[in-house]
């Protein structure tokens, strides 16, 4: 191929649209445990986290319940890829073989905010969300029925390395995780014989790059465990979230309606959702299984 602007224009639009007919073949998981928040600046700031009171009697003047106590930012991070195309590839012709690389590239860009809100949810041990607590915690602070601070847990850990499975309460308006979306990927190129790359190596670029983060929602939506997932255990957790409760005894209405799994227990998950029989306690006989339908599996690829 002669190497001209007219034969590059058409290399561009040749795996540009390579590029973009991988943006659909990552199956995306995120957006059913994440809110997606449309960014317009570097960083943004959730101080209304930790600030969702009930409804009260109105007597006498209203009560103004203050936000920004919590203060919780997710900034933006920069995030690209790049690959290098040799010139004596374009001219030999040979620029076929790195459509699928380009491909690729579209692939691995459409799954990335699942590999971003998936991580957060699997760091929940360390990582603080707005209370200043790792988001998965036998410590996070809510005021009982006189005004004094007791701790809560979202955490049902027993000391062992086995999977961590994860119940989640996903219908409401702020999901448990957030991804930020600053700016969608963008693909570019540097082709000029003036560019370094092509005066220095003999050799075109080509990437993507995008700004975007996670972040953590509500800590009461989650609850992570990495006991043996089992009927009892799922029931422990179901009940903890159920019967959780906000400040000064306030009832929460949490529902989980989800059950998130590595692929190492999707098995193990799908029998205990799907199952109509299941052995009861005594291992003697069969019983109605009383979870099943109660929650949807979700298996994800990042987990």
């Amino acid at each position: 191929m002669q190497i001209n602007n007219a034969n590059l224009k058409a290399l561009y639009v040749a795996f540009n649209a390579a590029f973009k007919g991988g943006l659909g073949q990552a199956a995306s998981q995120y957006t059913q445990i994440a809110t997606v928040v449309p960014s317009t600046t570097g960083s943004e700031e959730y101080a209304w986290l930790g600030k969702l009171p009930g409804l009260r009697e109105w007597l006498g003047d209203r009560v103004v319940h203050a936000i920004g106590n919590h203060g919780y930012t997710i900034k933006n991070k920069s995030f690209e890829m790049t690959v290098g195309v040799p010139r004596v590839a374009i001219e030999d012709d040979q620029y076929g073989v790195y459509i699928p690389l380009m491909t690729e590239m579209g692939r691995a860009v459409d799954a990335h905010p699942d590999e971003l809100t998936f991580g957060m949810l699997k760091s929940g041990r360390i990582a603080l969300c707005y209370d200043g607590q790792p988001f998965f915690s036998a410590q996070h602070k809510v005021l009982n029925e006189k005004g004094k601070e007791v701790n809560v847990s979202n955490i049902s850990d027993d000391g062992n390395d086995g999977p961590t499975w994860y119940v989640l309460e996903t219908r409401r308006a702020i999901k448990p995780l957030i991804f930020q979306n600053r700016k969608a990927p963008n693909f570019v190129t540097k082709t000029a014989e003036t560019d370094d790359n092509v005066f220095d190596r003999a050799e075109f670029v080509y990437g993507v790059d995008a700004r975007r983060n996670a972040g953590f929602g509500f800590w009461q939506l989650a609850h992570a465990s990495n006991k043996p997932l089992n009927a009892a255990n799922l029931k422990a957790v179901i009940t903890a979230m159920e019967t959780q409760v906000g400040d000064h005894g306030r009832p929460l209405g949490i529902s989980p309606n989800m059950l998130a799994v590595p692929k190492a227990l999707r098995f193990d998950a799908n029998k205990l959702l799907t199952a109509d029989l299941v052995p009861n306690e005594a291992g003697t006989a069969t019983e109605t299984n009383d979870l099943k339908g109660v929650l949807t599996l979700l298996a994800a690829d990042w987990l």
